[in-house]
């Protein structure tokens, strides 16, 4: 066990992470390529080792101990379209598309069976992140209206699930040390010039530099299984992050609260129920959890909501081999805020309007896709050794909304993911 855990760690810091759309707001859909497969399903439906961050309860399905080794490519597709207006001159509009088209997510499992009642596992995930990168955009005096905005945002967990089996039930408890890095850059146009737009500084460029934190979290588990049917409900707590320098200044540009105090931006908490039925090979689930993204710190400064996602699989296994599908949907905790007398009215102590909060959503954070087409499959290599992949697809969301100088502001967001995933089983 000692041995597999130093290789979990290993691998999880050479494949490394970096910033992604992540699809259910800044968190993806599904960890593990099993799970994502399905439509991210997890909370009722054991995926073995994989199991262990998205309902440690389930960590209980392994018959000896199971080591899996994998990882995402995401590619997002995000432009922009801006209109600036001084007040004087004709606005000017310019489109852009963001240069984050890539990510990499890692994802190391570990689960054993210690006794017939206790089981534990061990793991490192890529857990959520979001970005974009217009820095090679013209700049604001050159015609460019994205601002040169780059934002980064990175997460990733490190659990040890804990669980206990008696007949059908299974609890679990699992502390999480969690790993972020936050890096958000931009040009800003100035100040309301009292005439309905902004007066245009030149080069100024209020990049806060990268910010990292490490902080806990827990999540719980339980599940429940008989007759072929399987139970499940999780908690996800609120880990509270810290961004120094990053936060404050973010907050103080682009929300019309302009009173943050600190530099928190929160990864929100979870709660969820899931179920799934197997029969003659052929396994059924469904997923619901609600993401409370309105009482996190930073997303609340951005007026983002909560979300409520729902989740269908489908799996048909035999002995060699498996196939699945899956549908994932969850509205956007984006929406537009009303901009009223724009560059005049100064609901806050930087004089910025609603706008502002539209501009940075569909700009610097635009999680705004809503539903995922996934298809995934298994091979069976040996009793001991498999392989899985899956891709998911999110069709293109468009939103348009009011910036800060009552202009239209334009983003199309899609994305596409391959996941692969080795499982060894000793």
């Amino acid at each position: 066990m000692k041995k597999t855990i130093k290789l979990a760690v290993v691998a999880a810091l050479a494949l490394g992470t970096t910033s992604a759309f992540a699809t259910n707001g800044s968190n993806l859909i599904g960890l593990g390529a099993e799970a994502r497969g399905m439509g991210g399903v997890g909370i009722g439906m054991a995926h073995g080792a994989e199991s262990g961050l998205a309902n440690g309860a389930l960590i209980t399905s392994v018959e000896s101990t199971e080591i899996s080794f994998g990882g995402t490519i995401f590619m997002p597709k995000v432009s922009n379209e801006n209109t600036l207006w001084d007040g004087v001159n004709p606005p000017f509009t310019s489109s852009e598309d963001s240069a984050a088209n890539m990510s990499v997510i890692p994802e190391v499992s570990i689960a054993s069976k210690v006794t017939d009642n206790f089981y534990m596992g061990v793991g490192m995930w890529g857990t959520a992140g979001m970005g974009v990168d217009y820095r090679d955009a013209n700049s604001i005096m050159s015609g460019g209206a994205q601002m040169q905005m780059v934002t980064n945002l990175q997460l990733m967990q490190f659990g040890v699930p804990l669980a206990y089996k008696t007949s059908g039930l299974s609890l679990s408890i699992t502390p999480v040390l969690q790993y972020g890095s936050l890096d958000i850059n931009y040009e800003h146009p100035g100040q309301p010039n009292g005439l309905g737009g902004y007066i245009i500084n030149p080069g100024t460029n209020y990049g806060t530099g990268v910010a990292q934190d490490l902080k806990f979290g827990y999540n719980l588990g339980a599940s429940y299984e008989i007759s072929g049917v399987t139970i499940g409900a999780v908690y996800k707590s609120q880990i509270d992050m810290e961004y120094e320098g990053v936060m404050s200044k973010t907050v103080n540009a682009f929300s019309t609260t302009g009173t943050y105090a600190n530099d928190v931006l929160s990864t929100p908490a979870e709660m969820g129920i899931g179920a799934s039925y197997t029969f003659s090979g052929n396994t059924i689930a469904i997923d619901y959890k609600r993401i409370k993204w309105s009482d996190a710190k930073g997303y609340q400064d951005f007026e983002w909501e909560d979300q409520n996602v729902l989740a269908l699989g489908y799996q048909y296994a035999t002995s060699d081999w498996a196939a699945r599908v899956g549908y994932n949907y969850s509205k956007s905790p984006i929406s537009e805020q009303t901009v009223v007398n724009p560059g005049t009215d100064v609901p806050n102590s930087a004089g910025l309007q609603p706008g502002t909060v539209n501009t940075f959503n569909l700009l610097g954070f635009p999680g705004i896709v809503e539903s995922h087409i996934t298809v995934g499959g298994t091979y069976n290599v040996s009793k001991q050794t498999s392989v899985d992949l899956a891709y998911a697809y999110a069709p293109e969301v468009t939103n348009t909304y009011k910036n800060f100088a009552a202009q239209d502001i334009t983003t199309k967001h899609s994305q596409s993911s391959v996941s692969a995933q080795v499982n060894f089983k000793f």
